[in-house]
């Protein structure tokens, strides 16, 4: 029995970070690039080591207390029966959570073994295992109270999974878990439980049986995990049936055409870039090549269209997805955290599949931009959407009520060194650059890569491979597109300049002999222990200029050194203004390194200039000293001013206001937010769902009255105001108001309605002007009757 669980243990270390633990047992083909498992990688950097050693000792426990405090462990607890309560949660998916916790535990334990950690996951899979019912089913948003169960799931089983219950998502975060539990521990006891499950699916779909497409994507690349993991090949078979039954449905969950048939990214982006993976996993194993068309024509879409330069994908909020082409707005950028490690997932498997360099310039770009910034510098606070511009209102959370990301961080981050490095028959691909030491299983005997980089901050990487023997083989040094004067492929990014320094790659100290392979330097010799590589790729600080047709980044310009993509932020200006800095085109800027700042970071430092708006509504330009820090370290020291793309004319900016009477008022509503100061920051709206401007909204409120009043800072004589409303339709939740009406502070201390001379307009995409006897007052307010299935929000408000 011992040796069996030996034998067992072996097989599941390799291929370990797609699950791949079946290869051996299963006749089928497979990827034609094999991953290098994470544990295979010891990871000792200044950048990644730290933030691997945070999750762990930090972002781990906290999202395990969350859970507990939040009720999300209680819910297993009152399935099981053994502990009375009612559903205590928001969402029927928040038993994910807890898997995605426990998956990413697992990961961790494999470099820092903890038996404390083991034992409480120990813990909580008892609970699950006893609150799954007796067929396998495991649902605690059903389970606890049949006949009550969660409103977005139907009173059967499964009858709503094609919309809201998120049934066989539940399933996919479980068996994600179980294949990584059991791989970090060798204990079957959650995937046991997993095996059960899936074994129920497997009864209730398939031809001729229940065929309802999964509303949230991940059951197809987590059945696939769990097919690699026990050689069953109904798994499988499972995994192809949920992906060919889409078709019926809407392109929010990207069901609105066959996945084959499928050739732009759509809908939801989560849910999109699971399911891209997961037909890039089946397609891998079944060799379905109407898969892998339709996900490479995805891709061109993504990246020559709607990619964001910090790799952050999904730029609409109201449905957390796609927008149209070129349509990248900044201030309201959506960047979900969890799409950006979907968008690492979905590359990676490409690369595998086609080992070409692009796709890991994407994941790169992602990974150390978009991805990285969803949690804090200090590991316990995160971003769910990551803009590209602020005012201020955005700031970390230590929670969320749907809590998909900081969970989601929990297990990906201990992943990291698994995506390094990658083999096939003849050769051994790096892929990322970080301080380290890899043992890869090659040729029937061992190769050790010894990795010394200060990455991403220098671009010098030197490389001592020690093969166990003397043997011949390619060693693939993946060039960066940037080192290469493309920052993306395609030409939705170009850099402004061109830079004609060359990378260089040496051996042993002279230069080497090499061939330019699908963006990899291929060395092909006979390899001895000792022998050393030494890259260099040239860093120096990048302006970067997006597609004409991108209207949100006219006139302005994105800084990037390596990877690594920049920000202006308010504490490094003295008046906390950012979005009316003015950066020449030809400004030189020279980066240093600030050990004691946001755990140690590259800064880039020069001049610029600030515009402001004078009483009479000219522009003027005053010199500031510039500097600008890592994109993914902003929001770690307060909230304020931010912004990437960065103007290069005073059009393009955002001046700093002259004072006005709204602008000097102090503000309070009846639904306070942070946003409140956007209905009196001057910034002209171009539409009512201006997406690059702030808006204030009464989200969820509908059918209701509410409220907004300037106070002002002194008594004013005012005749006139006008309102631009906000509406985000179709997608959104906001609409103009049914109708509304101002009053004013008398005398007497009592609100009176103004004598309007003309009707309060309720127009979208302009001023509703409303011009009114005048009065001497101290305070304005508005009063807004929303529509019945709708909030409202207001873009500006001015008075006159």
């Amino acid at each position: 029995m011992k040796m069996h669980i030996i034998r067992t243990m072996f097989c599941l270390s390799f291929l370990f970070l797609l699950g791949m633990s079946g290869y051996s047992q299963t006749k089928d083909r497979e990827y034609p690039i094999q991953p290098i498992p994470f544990t295979s990688v010891k990871v000792n950097d200044k950048f990644w080591a730290p933030r691997i050693k945070k999750n762990h000792e930090v972002t781990i426990p906290i999202a395990l207390g969350h859970c507990y405090k939040t009720g999300r462990v209680d819910n297993f607890l009152f399935a099981a029966h053994t502990k009375e309560g009612k559903f205590c949660t928001e969402y029927p998916f928040d038993d994910t959570d807890i898997y995605k916790i426990i998956e990413g535990a697992s990961y961790s334990l494999q470099t820092f073994p903890d038996k404390y950690l083991e034992a409480r996951l120990d813990t909580l899979i008892d609970y699950i295992g006893k609150a799954q019912e007796p067929d396998g089913y495991l649902y605690t948003a059903r389970t606890i109270d049949p006949a009550h169960p969660h409103p977005w799931a139907g009173m059967q089983r499964w009858v709503k999974e094609s919309d809201l219950s998120h049934e066989l998502y539940n399933s996919g975060h479980l068996f994600e878990a179980a294949v990584a539990h059991y791989q970090a521990t060798g204990k079957r006891s959650l995937l046991d439980i997993a095996i059960k499950n899936a074994d129920l699916l497997c009864r209730d779909f398939g031809p001729g049986k229940l065929d309802y497409e999964p509303g949230h994507q991940i059951v197809e690349m987590a059945l696939v995990k769990l097919y690699r993991t026990t050689g069953t090949k109904q798994y499988l078979d499972l995994a192809k049936f949920f992906l060919d039954s889409r078709g019926k449905g809407t392109e929010y969950s990207q069901d609105n055409k066959k996945v084959v048939d499928q050739t732009e990214a759509v809908g939801h982006a989560v849910r999109a870039t699971y399911m891209y993976s997961g037909m890039a996993d089946v397609a891998a194993i079944t060799g379905d090549e109407a898969y892998v068309h339709a996900i490479d024509k995805i891709w061109e879409d993504v990246v020559y269209d709607k990619l964001y330069i910090t790799g952050g994908i999904g730029a609409a909020g109201g449905h957390e997805g796609f927008g149209p082409a070129y349509d990248l707005p900044n201030m309201a950028a959506y960047n979900e955290t969890c799409a950006s490690i979907g968008n690492v997932y979905w590359n990676y498997r490409l690369f595998l599949l086609h080992g070409d360099a692009k796709y890991y310039d994407v994941l790169e770009r992602t990974l150390y931009n978009g991805l990285v910034s969803g949690v804090s510098v200090s590991g316990d606070r995160f971003f769910y959407d990551n803009p590209l511009q602020s005012l201020g209102q955005h700031s970390r959370k230590a929670w969320f009520g749907c809590a998909c990301c900081p969970s989601n961080v929990c297990r990906f981050i201990p992943s990291l060194p698994g995506y390094m490095y990658a083999k096939n028959a003849t050769r051994i691909y790096t892929n990322l650059y970080v301080n380290s030491t890899a043992t890869i299983d090659f040729k029937g005997s061992k190769v050790e890569v010894a990795q010394k980089t200060e990455y991403p901050w220098d671009g010098k990487i030197n490389f001592v491979v020690n093969p166990a023997k003397s043997q011949n083989f390619e060693m693939a040094l993946r060039i960066p597109g940037w080192a290469q004067n493309e920052p993306s492929p395609g030409n939705l990014y170009s850099f402004a300049t061109k830079d004609n320094t060359a990378f260089t790659v040496s051996i042993n100290g002279k230069p080497a002999t090499y061939q330019m392979d699908h963006g990899y330097a291929v060395i092909k010799r006979q390899w001895k222990k000792g022998d050393e590589i030494s890259l260099i790729l040239p860093m120096p600080v990048r302006k970067v200029v997006a597609n004409a047709k991108v209207e949100a980044d006219h006139n302005k310009v994105a800084l990037q050194r390596g990877p690594v993509v920049y920000c202006a932020e308010w504490p490094d200006y003295t008046n906390g203004g950012v979005l009316n800095l003015v950066l020449d085109k030809n400004a030189s800027l020279t980066p240093e390194y600030k050990a004691e700042l946001l755990g140690g970071v590259e800064v880039l430092e020069g001049s610029a200039s600030q515009a402001k708006r004078s009483i009479d509504n000219k522009v003027d330009l005053s010199a500031v000293s510039f500097k600008a820090i890592p994109y993914y370290a902003w929001a770690n020291r307060g909230s304020g001013e931010m912004a990437v793309w960065l103007a290069t004319e005073p059009d393009a900016a955002r001046p700093s206001p002259a004072p006005t009477i709204a602008s000097t008022s102090t503000i309070t509503a009846s639904h306070t937010t942070k946003t409140l100061l956007a209905i009196n920051d001057q910034a002209e709206p171009k539409n009512s769902n201006d997406r690059d401007n702030l808006n204030y909204h009464w989200w969820p409120l509908k059918d209701t009255t509410q409220w907004v009043q300037y106070t002002f800072a002194k008594p004013e004589k005012v005749s006139s105001v006008k309102l631009y409303w906000f509406d985000d339709s179709p997608w959104g939740g906001c609409r103009v108001p049914e109708s509304w009406k101002l009053l004013y502070l008398a005398a007497d201390g009592k609100w009176k309605e103004v004598q309007n001379q003309n009707s309060y307009g309720i127009e979208k995409d302009k001023y509703n002007k409303v011009t009114f006897s005048p009065v001497q007052t101290e305070a304005l307010k508005i009063e807004v009757k929303l529509p019945k299935e709708y909030a409202g929000g207001i873009l500006e408000w001015s008075v006159e």
